[in-house]
Protein backbone atom coordinates (compact mmCIF):
# COMPACT_ATOMS: atom_id res chain seq x y z
CA UNK A 1 0.00 0.00 0.00
CA UNK A 2 1.53 3.67 -1.18
CA UNK A 3 2.55 5.99 1.95
CA UNK A 4 0.03 8.05 3.04
CA UNK A 5 -3.39 5.56 2.82
CA UNK A 6 -3.78 3.66 5.72
CA UNK A 7 -6.95 1.15 6.50
CA UNK A 8 -9.45 2.72 8.19
CA UNK A 9 -10.94 0.95 11.53
CA UNK A 10 -14.88 0.95 10.70
CA UNK A 11 -16.42 2.60 14.02
CA UNK A 12 -19.86 3.09 14.09
CA UNK A 13 -20.79 6.65 13.14
CA UNK A 14 -24.33 6.19 12.18
CA UNK A 15 -26.97 7.10 15.06
CA UNK A 16 -30.19 5.21 14.74
CA UNK A 17 -31.99 8.07 16.38
CA UNK A 18 -31.30 10.20 13.03
CA UNK A 19 -34.54 11.07 10.75
CA UNK A 20 -35.51 8.50 8.04
CA UNK A 21 -33.51 9.49 4.73
CA UNK A 22 -35.92 11.57 2.54
CA UNK A 23 -36.35 10.65 -1.60
CA UNK A 24 -39.06 13.71 -2.12
CA UNK A 25 -36.44 16.50 -2.62
CA UNK A 26 -37.42 19.07 -5.21
CA UNK A 27 -35.77 21.11 -7.37
CA UNK A 28 -36.50 24.40 -5.53
CA UNK A 29 -34.97 22.53 -2.63
CA UNK A 30 -31.76 21.81 -3.75
CA UNK A 31 -31.21 24.91 -5.33
CA UNK A 32 -32.23 26.59 -2.13
CA UNK A 33 -29.42 24.54 -0.58
CA UNK A 34 -27.00 25.39 -3.55
CA UNK A 35 -27.56 29.55 -2.83
CA UNK A 36 -26.69 29.24 0.72
CA UNK A 37 -23.58 31.28 1.90
CA UNK A 38 -20.35 29.40 1.67
CA UNK A 39 -19.77 29.32 5.53
CA UNK A 40 -23.77 27.90 6.10
CA UNK A 41 -23.40 25.35 3.26
CA UNK A 42 -20.51 23.69 4.23
CA UNK A 43 -21.34 23.65 7.69
CA UNK A 44 -24.78 21.89 6.96
CA UNK A 45 -23.07 19.25 4.60
CA UNK A 46 -20.44 18.88 7.04
CA UNK A 47 -23.43 18.21 10.04
CA UNK A 48 -25.07 15.87 7.88
CA UNK A 49 -21.78 14.08 6.69
CA UNK A 50 -20.58 13.77 10.51
CA UNK A 51 -23.89 11.99 11.46
CA UNK A 52 -23.63 9.16 9.61
CA UNK A 53 -19.80 8.80 8.35
CA UNK A 54 -16.52 9.30 9.89
CA UNK A 55 -15.06 12.06 8.21
CA UNK A 56 -11.63 11.81 8.20
CA UNK A 57 -12.27 8.27 6.07
CA UNK A 58 -12.30 8.14 2.26
CA UNK A 59 -13.42 5.16 0.54
CA UNK A 60 -10.64 4.20 -2.71
CA UNK A 61 -11.51 2.63 -5.65
CA UNK A 62 -10.24 1.64 -9.01
CA UNK A 63 -11.77 2.11 -12.56
CA UNK A 64 -10.46 -0.18 -15.35
CA UNK A 65 -11.79 0.55 -19.14
CA UNK A 66 -12.25 -3.48 -20.48
CA UNK A 67 -13.37 -2.56 -23.56
CA UNK A 68 -12.34 0.93 -24.81
CA UNK A 69 -14.06 2.84 -28.06
CA UNK A 70 -16.73 2.24 -30.42
CA UNK A 71 -19.79 3.10 -29.08
CA UNK A 72 -22.61 3.96 -30.84
CA UNK A 73 -24.19 6.26 -28.46
CA UNK A 74 -23.66 10.11 -29.15
CA UNK A 75 -22.93 11.74 -25.98
CA UNK A 76 -21.08 14.80 -26.25
CA UNK A 77 -19.05 14.62 -23.50
CA UNK A 78 -16.97 11.08 -24.33
CA UNK A 79 -14.44 10.41 -26.44
CA UNK A 80 -15.58 7.33 -26.90
CA UNK A 81 -18.30 7.72 -28.76
CA UNK A 82 -17.75 6.35 -32.82
CA UNK A 83 -19.81 9.43 -33.53
CA UNK A 84 -17.10 11.69 -32.25
CA UNK A 85 -14.28 11.07 -34.63
CA UNK A 86 -12.01 13.16 -33.61
CA UNK A 87 -12.08 12.21 -29.89
CA UNK A 88 -8.53 10.07 -30.08
CA UNK A 89 -9.68 6.91 -28.56
CA UNK A 90 -9.88 3.54 -31.05
CA UNK A 91 -12.22 1.06 -30.36
CA UNK A 92 -10.89 -2.39 -29.08
CA UNK A 93 -11.75 -5.78 -27.94
CA UNK A 94 -13.44 -6.83 -24.73
CA UNK A 95 -10.53 -7.72 -22.50
CA UNK A 96 -9.35 -11.49 -21.60
CA UNK A 97 -10.33 -11.83 -17.55
CA UNK A 98 -6.80 -12.91 -16.76
CA UNK A 99 -5.70 -9.31 -17.69
CA UNK A 100 -8.49 -8.18 -15.68
CA UNK A 101 -7.84 -9.72 -12.95
CA UNK A 102 -4.11 -8.86 -12.48
CA UNK A 103 -4.98 -5.33 -12.98
CA UNK A 104 -7.67 -5.79 -9.74
CA UNK A 105 -4.79 -7.76 -7.71
CA UNK A 106 -2.70 -4.90 -8.30
CA UNK A 107 -5.46 -2.40 -7.34
CA UNK A 108 -6.06 -4.36 -4.74
CA UNK A 109 -2.44 -4.85 -3.37
CA UNK A 110 -2.51 -0.54 -3.98
CA UNK A 111 -5.54 -0.21 -1.33
CA UNK A 112 -8.46 -0.02 -3.57
CA UNK A 113 -11.57 -1.44 -1.70
CA UNK A 114 -13.79 -1.50 -4.87
CA UNK A 115 -12.90 -2.22 -8.51
CA UNK A 116 -15.10 -0.88 -11.44
CA UNK A 117 -14.87 -1.81 -15.01
CA UNK A 118 -16.36 -0.15 -17.75
CA UNK A 119 -17.48 -0.60 -21.57
CA UNK A 120 -18.43 1.21 -23.89
CA UNK A 121 -21.27 -0.78 -25.40
CA UNK A 122 -24.82 0.45 -25.68
CA UNK A 123 -25.97 -2.57 -24.07
CA UNK A 124 -23.89 -5.58 -23.70
CA UNK A 125 -24.46 -9.05 -25.73
CA UNK A 126 -25.40 -11.99 -24.43
CA UNK A 127 -21.54 -13.92 -24.87
CA UNK A 128 -20.16 -10.58 -24.03
CA UNK A 129 -22.12 -10.51 -20.49
CA UNK A 130 -21.16 -14.16 -19.55
CA UNK A 131 -17.31 -13.27 -19.94
CA UNK A 132 -18.08 -9.80 -17.62
CA UNK A 133 -19.94 -12.40 -14.94
CA UNK A 134 -16.53 -14.13 -14.91
CA UNK A 135 -14.35 -10.75 -14.07
CA UNK A 136 -17.15 -9.94 -11.46
CA UNK A 137 -16.73 -13.66 -9.97
CA UNK A 138 -12.88 -13.43 -9.97
CA UNK A 139 -12.82 -9.97 -8.27
CA UNK A 140 -15.01 -10.97 -5.76
CA UNK A 141 -12.57 -14.02 -5.06
CA UNK A 142 -9.95 -11.32 -4.39
CA UNK A 143 -11.97 -9.68 -1.72
CA UNK A 144 -13.03 -6.53 -3.76
CA UNK A 145 -15.87 -5.14 -3.87
CA UNK A 146 -17.16 -5.36 -7.74
CA UNK A 147 -18.59 -2.76 -9.83
CA UNK A 148 -19.42 -2.64 -14.00
CA UNK A 149 -20.64 -0.24 -15.80
CA UNK A 150 -22.05 -2.28 -19.38
CA UNK A 151 -24.77 0.65 -20.85
CA UNK A 152 -28.37 -0.25 -20.42
CA UNK A 153 -29.74 -3.37 -19.13
CA UNK A 154 -32.51 -5.02 -19.11
CA UNK A 155 -34.24 -7.27 -16.32
CA UNK A 156 -32.61 -10.88 -17.18
CA UNK A 157 -29.39 -9.63 -17.93
CA UNK A 158 -29.72 -7.32 -14.31
CA UNK A 159 -30.38 -10.64 -12.67
CA UNK A 160 -27.07 -12.70 -14.63
CA UNK A 161 -25.05 -9.98 -13.35
CA UNK A 162 -26.51 -10.26 -9.52
CA UNK A 163 -26.15 -14.19 -9.76
CA UNK A 164 -22.68 -13.35 -10.15
CA UNK A 165 -22.05 -11.72 -7.28
CA UNK A 166 -21.87 -8.16 -8.38
CA UNK A 167 -22.23 -5.81 -5.52
CA UNK A 168 -22.67 -2.35 -7.97
CA UNK A 169 -24.14 -1.49 -11.19
CA UNK A 170 -23.02 2.03 -12.61
CA UNK A 171 -25.78 4.09 -15.03
CA UNK A 172 -25.17 7.75 -14.48
CA UNK A 173 -28.47 10.50 -14.75
CA UNK A 174 -25.40 12.67 -16.28
CA UNK A 175 -27.86 16.14 -16.16
CA UNK A 176 -30.73 16.86 -15.77
CA UNK A 177 -34.09 16.01 -17.33
CA UNK A 178 -34.39 19.44 -19.01
CA UNK A 179 -30.65 19.42 -20.06
CA UNK A 180 -30.13 15.88 -20.84
CA UNK A 181 -31.63 16.39 -24.65
CA UNK A 182 -29.03 18.61 -25.51
CA UNK A 183 -26.29 16.20 -24.79
CA UNK A 184 -27.30 13.25 -25.50
CA UNK A 185 -30.05 11.91 -28.34
CA UNK A 186 -29.54 8.29 -28.61
CA UNK A 187 -31.07 6.67 -25.58
CA UNK A 188 -33.71 8.91 -23.42
CA UNK A 189 -33.54 9.48 -19.58
CA UNK A 190 -36.42 7.38 -19.03
CA UNK A 191 -34.08 4.60 -21.03
CA UNK A 192 -31.63 5.31 -17.83
CA UNK A 193 -34.23 4.81 -15.15
CA UNK A 194 -35.92 1.99 -16.73
CA UNK A 195 -32.15 0.37 -16.55
CA UNK A 196 -31.49 1.71 -12.81
CA UNK A 197 -35.17 0.48 -11.88
CA UNK A 198 -34.05 -3.28 -13.42
CA UNK A 199 -30.52 -3.13 -10.99
CA UNK A 200 -32.52 -2.67 -8.01
CA UNK A 201 -35.02 -5.18 -8.68
CA UNK A 202 -31.88 -7.63 -9.35
CA UNK A 203 -31.04 -6.84 -6.02
CA UNK A 204 -28.10 -4.92 -6.93
CA UNK A 205 -26.34 -2.06 -5.10
CA UNK A 206 -26.80 1.32 -7.47
CA UNK A 207 -24.18 4.08 -8.27
CA UNK A 208 -25.40 6.91 -9.92
CA UNK A 209 -24.51 10.66 -10.93
CA UNK A 210 -23.98 13.53 -12.98
CA UNK A 211 -21.49 15.35 -14.61
CA UNK A 212 -21.14 19.14 -13.81
CA UNK A 213 -20.01 21.58 -16.44
CA UNK A 214 -21.77 20.29 -19.91
CA UNK A 215 -23.18 24.05 -20.28
CA UNK A 216 -25.54 23.49 -18.01
CA UNK A 217 -26.67 26.13 -15.73
CA UNK A 218 -27.67 26.80 -12.15
CA UNK A 219 -31.53 25.04 -12.62
CA UNK A 220 -29.67 22.18 -14.77
CA UNK A 221 -26.87 21.50 -11.75
CA UNK A 222 -30.28 21.70 -8.82
CA UNK A 223 -32.19 19.12 -11.08
CA UNK A 224 -29.84 16.72 -11.47
CA UNK A 225 -29.07 16.46 -7.77
CA UNK A 226 -33.24 16.14 -7.45
CA UNK A 227 -33.60 13.46 -9.96
CA UNK A 228 -30.95 11.46 -7.71
CA UNK A 229 -32.59 12.10 -4.29
CA UNK A 230 -36.03 11.63 -5.39
CA UNK A 231 -35.50 8.17 -6.81
CA UNK A 232 -36.99 5.53 -5.01
CA UNK A 233 -33.91 4.61 -2.94
CA UNK A 234 -30.88 6.87 -2.75
CA UNK A 235 -27.62 5.46 -5.07
CA UNK A 236 -25.37 3.99 -2.49
CA UNK A 237 -22.93 5.67 -4.47
CA UNK A 238 -22.93 9.13 -6.16
CA UNK A 239 -20.10 10.09 -8.44
CA UNK A 240 -20.33 13.82 -8.75
CA UNK A 241 -18.08 14.20 -11.96
CA UNK A 242 -16.34 17.43 -13.40
CA UNK A 243 -16.50 17.82 -17.24
CA UNK A 244 -12.69 16.72 -18.77
CA UNK A 245 -12.90 18.25 -21.77
CA UNK A 246 -11.22 16.34 -24.45
CA UNK A 247 -10.56 17.55 -27.67
CA UNK A 248 -12.79 16.00 -31.02
CA UNK A 249 -16.13 15.71 -28.49
CA UNK A 250 -18.45 18.67 -28.78
CA UNK A 251 -17.77 19.88 -25.00
CA UNK A 252 -14.46 20.30 -26.08
CA UNK A 253 -14.69 24.18 -25.79
CA UNK A 254 -17.20 24.05 -22.43
CA UNK A 255 -16.36 26.95 -20.47
CA UNK A 256 -14.69 26.00 -17.16
CA UNK A 257 -16.88 25.25 -13.80
CA UNK A 258 -15.48 27.71 -11.09
CA UNK A 259 -13.85 25.53 -8.10
CA UNK A 260 -16.24 26.95 -5.33
CA UNK A 261 -19.74 26.21 -7.21
CA UNK A 262 -18.13 22.39 -7.69
CA UNK A 263 -18.17 22.30 -4.11
CA UNK A 264 -21.62 23.79 -3.64
CA UNK A 265 -22.66 20.62 -5.71
CA UNK A 266 -21.00 18.27 -3.65
CA UNK A 267 -22.59 19.70 -0.44
CA UNK A 268 -26.02 19.01 -2.05
CA UNK A 269 -25.25 16.22 -3.04
CA UNK A 270 -24.72 15.22 0.88
CA UNK A 271 -27.35 17.26 2.29
CA UNK A 272 -30.08 15.33 0.33
CA UNK A 273 -28.29 11.80 0.27
CA UNK A 274 -26.73 11.73 3.54
CA UNK A 275 -26.43 7.93 3.72
CA UNK A 276 -24.88 8.06 0.02
CA UNK A 277 -21.35 7.96 -0.29
CA UNK A 278 -20.46 11.07 -2.30
CA UNK A 279 -17.08 10.28 -4.75
CA UNK A 280 -15.18 12.80 -6.43
CA UNK A 281 -14.95 10.94 -10.13
CA UNK A 282 -14.26 12.49 -13.22
CA UNK A 283 -11.86 16.19 -13.50
CA UNK A 284 -9.92 16.06 -10.27
CA UNK A 285 -6.71 15.93 -12.44
CA UNK A 286 -7.39 19.80 -12.63
CA UNK A 287 -8.71 20.43 -9.32
CA UNK A 288 -6.30 21.83 -7.11
CA UNK A 289 -5.55 20.16 -3.50
CA UNK A 290 -7.10 23.00 -2.32
CA UNK A 291 -10.36 22.81 -4.07
CA UNK A 292 -10.15 18.29 -3.04
CA UNK A 293 -10.59 19.67 0.23
CA UNK A 294 -13.21 21.26 0.13
CA UNK A 295 -15.00 18.69 -1.85
CA UNK A 296 -13.81 16.72 1.05
CA UNK A 297 -15.31 19.26 3.97
CA UNK A 298 -18.32 19.25 1.68
CA UNK A 299 -18.82 15.64 2.19
CA UNK A 300 -17.17 13.90 -0.66
CA UNK A 301 -16.08 10.67 0.91
CA UNK A 302 -14.56 8.46 -1.92
CA UNK A 303 -12.56 8.60 -4.86
CA UNK A 304 -11.34 6.89 -7.80
CA UNK A 305 -7.12 6.18 -7.48
CA UNK A 306 -5.06 5.09 -10.35
CA UNK A 307 -3.57 6.96 -13.20
CA UNK A 308 -6.83 7.34 -15.83
CA UNK A 309 -10.16 6.61 -15.27
CA UNK A 310 -11.72 4.74 -18.85
CA UNK A 311 -9.87 7.28 -20.84
CA UNK A 312 -9.06 10.31 -19.17
CA UNK A 313 -6.27 11.30 -16.81
CA UNK A 314 -6.77 11.02 -12.83
CA UNK A 315 -4.03 11.85 -10.44
CA UNK A 316 -1.13 9.83 -9.83
CA UNK A 317 -1.38 7.95 -6.85
CA UNK A 318 1.50 10.04 -4.76
CA UNK A 319 -0.27 12.93 -5.01
CA UNK A 320 -3.55 11.74 -3.62
CA UNK A 321 -1.48 9.75 -1.06
CA UNK A 322 0.35 13.05 -0.31
CA UNK A 323 -2.74 14.96 -0.02
CA UNK A 324 -4.78 12.55 2.33
CA UNK A 325 -1.56 12.51 4.37
CA UNK A 326 -1.46 16.23 4.83
CA UNK A 327 -5.21 16.05 5.54
CA UNK A 328 -4.67 13.31 8.34
CA UNK A 329 -7.09 11.55 6.31
CA UNK A 330 -6.87 7.51 5.70
CA UNK A 331 -8.47 5.28 3.08
CA UNK A 332 -11.20 2.14 3.84
CA UNK A 333 -10.46 -0.73 2.67
CA UNK A 334 -13.53 -2.91 2.75
CA UNK A 335 -14.07 -6.61 1.83
CA UNK A 336 -16.56 -7.62 -0.24
CA UNK A 337 -19.06 -10.17 1.27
Amino acid sequence: MPDGLMPAASPAFADPSLPPVRTDWTRDEIAALIALPFPELLFRAQSVHRARFDPTEVQISTLLSIKTGGCPEDCAYCPQSAMHEDGGVKASRLMAVDAVLKEARAARDAGAARFCMGAAWRSPKDHDLETVCAMVEGVKALGLESCVTLGMLDARQAQRLRDAGLDYYNHNLDTSPEHYGNIISTRTYQDRLDTLSNVRDAGINVCCGGIVGMGEDESDRAGLIASLASLPKHPESVPINLLVRVAGTPLAEAEAVDPIDFVRIIAAARIAMPASRVRLAAGREDMTDEAQTLCFLAGANSIFYGEKLLTTPNPEASRDARLLARLGMHTSLVQAS
